[in-house]
């Protein structure tokens, strides 16, 4: 019977950039997962941190190139997406790279004050701050304003500019609108809940910002769930954007930048068809050619990539503590953790992640379904996005046996309530994160222990003493003895 590698390399171009094998074990970005289990247990959920900045340089890159190859006039500024992941690990790594941020809460604000104080963002810094706005959210922004910090609210709604008149004493105030898209055509609603309708723009800006010599209407905002997928809905919905852009930048002097918002995808299997380069270069041609043919000035170009940031540098680690043959053909492989609580995704949205064995890669393989630990009967992974069916490598029950589930950086720890109180009361994992030094050695560091009783006792009101974050030793960098080869600059 063939073994579990040869079902990948028949099944895959294996060994990937970003996967291979090396004594039966798998290796994530050269990192040796099975040193990191024997040294922090699981379940675990890691960052490689380096893949943040990677991918940082990638985007940069590819609109560098599609500028260059099409003569664009405008500039390129990159923006993170706050709610993907707001953890200081992945803000403070994102920042090495001299990028922008966008932010959707009230609450993304005493982030920015406290970055700010570490000296990891300074007044200059574009937040665009996105999102339905509550009174504290705008307060807030008005406040940052007023300080001079370089805030753009996109406007959500006709009534939300009134905030900031009533609240904004600086000299001047630079405004973004999102424009209400239409919904994909298979969505619950014809056109989308967030931003104002198209017809509603230009009465929103003669009526209430065009009279206001402190106001500034600068940039136009757009974005569609299904993200930047080279498809006839998408390009319908960008062309209708850059024709309001230019009906609106020749009323509007000022106006001279758009947000074509997040969506560049992130890789959800081996197998990977998507061209990064070819789809940036086909969205500059566009809006170059809608421009000229409406004699205006390309727009200066903002984006605000969330997953694409942060979800490829995350995993969760697991291991198989049981074996259970419910009837003639489904076999159960046990994890120690649940998908429900620590991958919400792939139990809400159906969403699938590169899952792979760390070791006995060598070993037979079998079809298997994957249980957590919840009494939930939804607690289950049985399929991959190439296939309808799921491989395990067989193992005896004297033997270990760790799997990885990967790319699960973005979303997963703030929809399942990172350190809260999850079904069945499943505690949140131990988080390691991995990083490289100048010498290319491989270095972790606990960023949080596993969630222990007393937090959850806590949060419920068994304790008298108010709930707060855990009490946890100082995090300690440990470094490996042998050196670890830097790994090539990666191209996608």
């Amino acid at each position: 019977m063939k073994s579990y590698i040869d079902l990948i390399q028949q099944t895959f171009e294996f060994p990937t950039m970003e996967f291979n094998v090396d004594n039966n074990e798998l290796l994530f970005n050269n990192v040796p997962l099975m040193d990191i289990i024997k040294e922090h247990g699981t379940p675990l959920k890691i960052n490689y941190l380096p893949k943040i900045g990677e991918h940082i340089e990638n985007a940069n890159m590819f609109f560098r190139n599609a500028f260059k190859r099409h003569n664009y006039k405008g500039t390129y500024t990159y923006c993170y997406c706050t709610k993907s992941s707001h953890f200081s690990f992945v803000l403070e790594e994102a920042l090495k790279h001299n990028i922008h941020i966008e932010t959707s809460s009230a609450f993304d604000i005493p982030i920015i004050r406290e970055l700010y104080r570490r000296g990891k963002v300074n007044k200059s810094t574009y937040i665009l701050a996105n999102g339905y706005k509550l009174p504290r959210y705008t307060q807030y922004l008005s406040e940052l304003i007023n300080e001079g910090f370089n805030v753009v609210p996109i406007l959500d709604n006709l009534k939300e500019i009134e905030s900031y008149e009533q609240q904004v004493t600086a000299d001047s105030v630079h405004f973004g609108m999102r424009i209400a898209t239409d919904e994909e055509p298979n969505f619950a609603f014809y056109t989308s809940r967030l931003g104002i309708r198209y017809n509603d723009v230009q009465q929103l800006y003669k009526e209430k910002i065009e009279p206001n010599p402190r106001f500034k209407l600068k940039m136009l905002h757009f974005f569609i769930n299904t993200g930047i997928k080279d498809s006839a809905y998408y390009w319908s919905e960008l062309t209708r954007f850059m024709f309001k852009y230019c009906e609106m930048k020749k009323l509007c002097p000022d106006l001279d930048s758009i947000d074509i918002g997040g969506g560049l995808p992130i890789q959800t299997s081996l197998q990977s068809g998507y061209d990064y380069q070819q789809m940036i270069d086909e969205i500059i041609e566009n809006i170059q050619w809608i421009c000229n043919k409406n004699n205006v000035p390309v727009p200066h170009i903002f984006t605000e990539f969330g997953s694409y940031t942060v979800g490829e540098s995350g995993a969760v680690i697991y291991e198989i503590i049981d074996k259970k043959l419910q009837n003639d053909k489904e076999l159960w492989y046990m994890i120690n953790g649940s998908f429900i609580t620590q991958l919400p995704d792939s139990w809400g949205m159906n969403q699938k992640y590169i899952m792979l064995p760390i070791n006995n890669w060598d070993n037979p393989y079998q079809k298997v379904n994957l249980g957590g630990l919840t009494c939930d009967s939804q607690d289950f992974y049985n399929s991959e996005m190439h296939s309808a069916d799921l491989y395990m490598p067989i193992f005896e029950d004297n033997e270990p046996q760790y799997i990885g589930f990967f790319h699960t950086g973005a979303y997963q720890e703030s929809l399942g309530g990172y350190g809260g109180i999850q079904h069945c009361l499943i505690p949140a994992p131990k988080h390691v994160l991995v990083d490289r030094d100048e010498e290319g050695r491989i270095t972790t560091r606990v960023f949080a222990d596993e969630q222990n009783s007393d937090s959850m006792l806590r949060i419920l009101g068994f304790k008298e003493e108010p709930y707060g974050a855990q009490d946890g030793k100082p995090a300690v960098e440990k470094k490996r003895e042998k050196p670890v080869q830097e790994l090539e600059e990666t191209k996608i």
